[in-house]
């Protein structure tokens, strides 16, 4: 575990792990970091916590005395998320320190007890309510709800104009040398950018409408400092991540970069070679292609490399007079994800009879997804000359579609 100080009395508690599948389900090829905040005035309170992944709880009440901090002596710990990456330890503290309060809002109190066995000595805090801790350090709290389970909040200390977010803000990737902004290589920068891209992509999507709430609050604050759960610490530009926020919300929405997703199965062959095809053609046009074959890839890589681009390839066979399953079930987890209004064409083999596409319609119609699809092609066995010239002609209908889409 490591310590950074932000400012004066306030320091930032940060592991990272690079073996784990993130909610379960997510892979981590560049791990993820996990912080927890200590603010100090006459008072002290911890906002949020690491449930100790590089070890026990301990881990963070030995790394807490390296500081000067006696975690029998913590009166506040601030609940802004209740996902156990961040308030698992909750059960352990209470053992050692019997006299803190809970601050959380009220459906985070409503759901202490139930994950945690704890509901004594809980406040709900409101929209703007304040807490002194003396010594000039003054929290505020903001709700921002579903950002991305419904108790979510932010905390706002007055002194040193530090947004404390959680999820909100945060980006996938392991911290090891450097932890804010300002210190990070270019090589860095791009894959924190990058991380925060699947981060989003992977775990905020679904609630990108509450999100872009949370935005306009963030707005609200004069900000020197924004400090998420997960990721780095941005103190030099934190307007760069809340413009990053905002390009992702848009994402979401259909909009993407000149780029195209082509998210494909093949039984044997058949439609992979139609698939070689097209990405040869939107090679030429300058198109930057990422090539999903489901399901050797991952799940977390189809749903960021879909949400990012402005169009899309469907490239599924027919299968027992459906769609090929790994990729039915791919599209029905970008309509879970609420990734909307894309730009999309379709095309695949069939045996002895179609009905790939008759799935396909319910599968967006089911989750209202709304994208945009130009007239599907489909062949008997193995594309012939014909049928090629048709997903030519698709290609490029779909790049001048994306036109309208695109942003940088």
């Amino acid at each position: 575990m490591n310590i950074k100080e932000i400012n004066k009395g306030i320091h930032m508690l940060s592991t990272s792990i690079d073996e784990m599948l993130f909610e379960g389900m997510w892979e981590l090829p560049h791990g993820v970091s996990i912080n927890s905040f200590i603010v100090k005035g006459e008072k002290t309170a911890i906002i949020d916590g690491i449930i100790g992944w590089d070890g026990l709880p301990e881990t963070l009440y030995e790394s807490l005395g390296k500081i000067d901090i006696n975690p029998e002596k913590i009166d506040y710990v601030i609940v802004n998320h209740m996902e156990p990456d961040h308030a698992g330890w909750l059960e352990n503290f209470k053992k050692i320190n019997k006299d803190f309060t809970i601050l959380t809002t009220l459906k985070g109190s409503q759901m202490i007890e139930p994950f945690y066995g704890n509901s004594v000595n809980v406040q709900v805090v409101k929209e703007g309510d304040t807490i002194d801790l003396g010594g000039g350090k003054t929290l505020t709290f903001h709700p921002a709800p579903n950002v991305h389970w419904p108790e979510t909040m932010m905390t706002y200390e007055t002194s040193s104009k530090t947004l404390f977010t959680c999820d909100m803000f945060g980006a996938f990737g392991s911290l090891k040398d450097h932890y804010f902004d300002d210190e990070m290589t270019e090589e860095e920068v791009k894959l924190s950018e990058n991380e925060a891209e699947r981060y989003f992509s992977n775990v905020l999507t679904t609630f990108s409408m509450m999100v872009e709430k949370a935005i306009k609050k963030t707005k609200e604050f004069d900000l020197k400092v924004i400090a998420p759960g997960h990721g780095p610490i941005y103190r030099s530009n934190p307007q760069k991540i809340i413009e990053d926020y905002e390009k992702y919300c848009q994402f979401a929405k259909g909009y993407g970069k000149n780029e195209v997703a082509i998210v494909w199965g093949s039984m044997y062959g058949m439609t992979q070679k139609a698939v070689v095809f097209a990405t040869e053609i939107l090679n030429k046009e300058g198109i930057k292609v990422h090539s999903i074959q489901m399901p050797n890839d991952s799940e977390s890589e189809m749903v960021s490399s879909v949400f990012k681009s402005a169009g899309i390839i469907l490239a599924t066979p027919t299968y027992e007079y459906k769609m090929y399953p790994p990729v039915a079930h791919a599209l029905d987890e970008l309509g879970r994800k609420r990734i909307n209004n894309k730009e999309v064409f379709r095309f695949g083999s069939y045996g002895w009879s179609g009905g790939a596409e008759k799935e396909l319609a319910q599968i967006v119609e089911n989750h209202k997804m709304k994208w945009n699809f130009i007239e599907s092609v489909e062949f008997n066995g193995q594309a012939k000359e014909e049928d090629l010239s048709k997903i030519e002609s698709g290609i490029k209908q779909l790049i001048k579609n994306m036109k309208s889409k695109l942003i940088k």
